[in-house]
């Protein structure tokens, strides 16, 4: 388990179990996936799918409390509250990252000729609404993903394989309204993209000292970023942007480590060459 995470002093019950989470998540989800294609009232045209986001974080919580009672609940939902515990300089990756890969993938499709808008719309008033009601879906999630499933997985598994098996999950989870509503190469490339932003979302809680809230305002300024892409996201391409999240992952995971994607490589060096240099 990330070192920095051991550091806040938090301690994870034993008897949590990620295979029960994921079971409940998914058993929880079957209302919402029977009407999946059935729209919502509302001018957003959303299905009935999107209200699964509640499923992952009420699943935490009705296992948490039969572990370890109501005391145990408040807890975890507090710590979508924790961000005291982010350095300020974390904001960055946490803020701004996902907008930087959006702004690739459009660079990308333009250059390589993909149709885009002819004149594109990004709805930059709307961003902060955006912002604070895709914060509160992610924490919704992330409760679950993160507070309940990511410790105990890191306590036997690297960081990395502990970020692949949610993002699997995460990604299956999601499949049946992906695949109902887009193609199939359109759903494979969300997958991609999925797992490789767990990636980034279990690497930026090991280094904020184990913050749900801040893998919940990633996880929501990746849905801020895919609703802006224009125009509202309906040029968003998942196979572009899941090529572009995967290599950011993989650079995440050579510089910071695969073990703990908490020990910036660079550093190490440098405290190896100064104490090679004392010892000399």
């Amino acid at each position: 388990m990330a070192e920095n995470v051991l550091e806040t002093g938090e301690c994870v019950s034993n008897r949590r179990s990620p295979p029960a989470f994921f079971l409940l998540t998914v058993l929880l989800s079957v209302p919402f996936l029977l009407f999946a294609g059935t729209p919502l009232p509302g001018p957003a045209n959303l299905p009935v799918s999107a209200l699964m986001l509640v499923c992952p974080g009420l699943a935490g919580a009705i296992l948490v409390f039969r572990e370890e009672g109501g005391g145990g609940v408040r807890r975890l939902v507090g710590r979508v509250a924790d961000f005291r515990k982010i350095g300020a300089a974390w904001y960055l990756p946490i803020l701004f990252l996902m907008p930087a890969i959006m702004l690739i993938s459009y660079g990308a499709a333009l250059f390589s000729g993909r149709p885009l808008p002819a004149d594109p719309f990004v709805p930059y008033l709307t961003i902060p609404v955006f912002v604070l009601l895709f914060f509160v879906a992610g924490a919704f999630e992330e409760v679950g993903w993160t507070g309940y499933a990511t410790d105990p997985l890191q306590e036997r598994w690297s960081a990395l394989l502990t970020a692949l098996i949610i993002g699997a999950v995460w990604a299956a989870w999601h499949s049946i309204p992906w695949i109902q509503q887009n193609s199939p190469v359109w759903a494979a490339g969300q997958a991609l993209s999925t797992v490789a932003l767990r990636v980034l979302i279990v690497w930026l809680y090991n280094n904020t000292r184990g913050s749900v809230f801040a893998a919940s305002l990633f996880h929501g300024m990746v849905n801020v970023s895919e609703f802006s892409f224009p125009n509202y996201g309906s040029h968003y391409d998942p196979v572009v942007t899941g090529v572009i999240t995967l290599a950011v992952a993989v650079v995440v995971t050579y510089l910071w480590g695969a073990e703990t994607l908490a020990r910036w490589r660079h550093g190490r060096r440098r405290i190896g060459e100064t104490r090679r240099r004392l010892r000399g």
